[in-house]
């Protein structure tokens, strides 16, 4: 008898767009949310193996993989709230990346009777400011962007990411770095097809951090980029109880680079007593 993990795809319609989604497993609710320089195919190494133990679900975002892009107004958390009714979901644990994390910040906010668990990971923070260091760390890039170099512009995006600012191409793996470009271009791809920009939240996320009382894992590599890590140590800071790990010898998608040692964190984690202190 096979008893192999049987996942369930299907779209729903949200804000005018279809949103593309992924079920597996049973159990409590876990929704991830990948980040902006790719889909939910970065969740390749988490999603059957999270699937042994929760009821996981990873989806494209609004304008990203094979969702829609709405021409009306919309967030992407407001779009997450709608998937989960969609789904019959009623709370959840969620794990974001870098905008995702984002994202999943601004839903705690907002809907905090539907989060059980956040799992930030190299989480961006809405409306912190980006500092200097990385701005001079991205000009290249921007500049390659500006002057229309897509596929220079790519490369340098890879490197950034993907091996950061204290590693050469020739660090990491090779397969790694070549599914990041592909999903990237995709990205890029998608961003010319028109439609709108999710809007922000207001206030923004980062004045309201202390408001987040759930249980919060902070997870950030060592070698990810310089604004990053300030908005890691950010939330260790103001969320009540958080805890923060950092990974050495890894940059921004670390759970890519880490599948089994981040899966092993997110499980650990997601069964701990919480005490917000």
């Amino acid at each position: 008898m096979d008893n192999a993990i049987q996942s369930e795809t299907g779209f729903v319609e949200v804000d005018g767009a279809p949103i593309f989604y992924e079920v597996a497993g049973e159990g409590p609710a876990l929704v991830l949310i990948h980040e902006g320089i790719a889909d939910s195919r970065m969740y390749d190494g988490q999603f059957m193996s999270l699937a042994q133990r929760y009821r996981v679900v990873r989806y494209d975002l609004h304008g990203f993989g094979r969702s829609g892009t709405p021409k009306q107004a919309y967030t992407h958390h407001g779009a997450l709230r709608t998937l989960l009714q969609h789904l019959s979901i009623d709370r959840t644990a969620i794990l974001g990346m870098s905008l995702g994390g984002m994202i999943a910040i601004d839903f705690a906010l907002t809907y905090p009777e539907m989060v059980g668990t956040l799992l930030l990971l190299a989480s961006g923070v809405g409306g912190y400011l980006p500092g200097e260091a990385t701005a001079a760390l991205a000009a290249p890039m921007a500049d390659a962007f500006k002057a229309g170099d897509f596929l220079r512009a790519i490369e340098l995006s890879v490197r950034f990411w993907v091996d950061g600012p204290n590693r050469g191409p020739e660090e990491v793996d090779s397969a790694i770095r070549e599914r990041v470009r592909s999903m990237y271009t995709d990205v890029l791809r998608r961003s010319r097809d028109g439609g709108r920009q999710a809007d922000s939240l207001q206030p923004p996320a980062c004045t309201r951090l202390g408001e987040i009382r759930v249980p919060t894992l902070i997870v950030v590599g060592a070698g990810d980029v310089p604004d990053i890590l300030d908005q890691a140590d950010l939330l260790d800071r103001e969320i009540a109880g958080a805890r923060k790990i950092v990974l050495p010898r890894v940059a921004h998608v670390l759970n890519m680079e880490r599948p089994a040692e981040i899966n092993a964190m997110i499980l650990d984690f997601l069964e701990q007593p919480y005490s917000a202190e």
